[in-house]
């Protein structure tokens, strides 16, 4: 994997009146940046899909830190869809695309996609100028899956454990029955690093009931197939607190978090698999594939 600093090097800039940058890959899966949104989003189509957006991705949803000793998170940025927000310079360099920002207390950050013959790696660099640490920092990638991945009641949508494959919801098989008003909105959590919580349904103030299995995966890693099982999309990273998922809109979270210490920098890496294939071929390649993320 190539290491690219904060400064991108023989980088060509997209001007508002020129094309917004679109990048394929060998397997014909393609990530489009459009005007639909001002602030960072990535639309990711996979051939044959008649919807012609498969899945869009908030890169990243938000950026959060939380200051050494604090126990209150700080949102330097949070995604608003539409026209009306901060927009980006996107930037291109063969099958990779990105921007740069600066957000408040002058922290600057890179944000760059990488299109392989297999998935998206989204990495990201905080470069913390001012002498205040953080004892964490993170920015959220959220692919929000549609049409053939979209899976409403994780009928489709996977984790590992020591003895295989089982569906992140199974323990809740009443949610195939259940009306959509009960089952959402939801969160159905799976640890890998933190423990697991002791109260595993936890019906929340704000309406949202959050699921924990009561088992931990073993791989930082959350799969869902397509409609026709012919396709896979998987979330992984290195390592992560627990791995997760809002099945309204599908979307997948493995997001790692990192300390940025004064006048330092942090750096991490996902990456989204998005290939024709199986659940044990996209085992093999985060197994492969996880010890090369940042």
């Amino acid at each position: 994997m190539i290491v690219v600093t904060l400064t991108w090097v023989c980088m060509t800039a997209f001007a508002a009146a020129q094309q917004l940058p679109e990048i394929q890959n060998r397997e014909g899966v393609k990530l489009v940046v459009t005007e639909a949104d001002s602030e960072p989003v990535l639309h990711l189509v996979v051939p044959g899909d008649a919807s012609g957006d498969t899945m869009k991705i908030l890169f990243p949803e938000h950026v959060t830190v939380k200051r050494q000793g604090s126990t209150d998170a700080e949102h330097l940025y949070i995604f608003r869809p539409g026209s009306n927000g901060q927009s980006v310079s996107w930037k291109q360099n063969g099958q990779s695309i990105g921007y740069e920002r600066d957000f408040r207390g002058g922290i600057h950050m890179l944000a760059r996609a990488t299109l392989d013959d297999d998935g998206v790696v989204f990495h990201y660099e905080l470069m913390n100028r001012p002498g205040v640490a953080y004892e964490m920092a993170a920015a959220v990638t959220d692919p929000r899956m549609s049409s053939i991945f979209h899976d409403v009641r994780l009928e489709r949508t996977y984790v590992h454990h020591t003895d295989g494959f089982d569906l992140l919801a199974s323990e809740t098989p009443e949610r195939l029955t259940m009306p959509l008003s009960q089952w959402l909105p939801v969160r159905y959590l799976d640890s890998y690093t933190w423990p697991i919580p002791g109260k595993r349904v936890n019906r929340r103030d704000d309406g949202i009931t959050y699921y924990s299995k009561s088992r931990a995966v073993d791989e930082p890693m959350i799969a869902t197939l397509s409609t026709d099982s012919r396709w896979v999309a998987v979330s992984f990273t290195r390592t992560t607190g627990n791995v997760w998922s809002n099945p309204e809109l599908t979307c997948q979270h493995v997001d790692p978090e990192r300390p940025l210490p004064a006048h330092g920098s942090a750096v991490w890496e996902t990456k989204l698999l998005v290939f024709r294939g199986s659940l044990d071929q996209a085992l093999q390649k985060v197994r492969a594939q996880k010890n090369d993320l940042k």
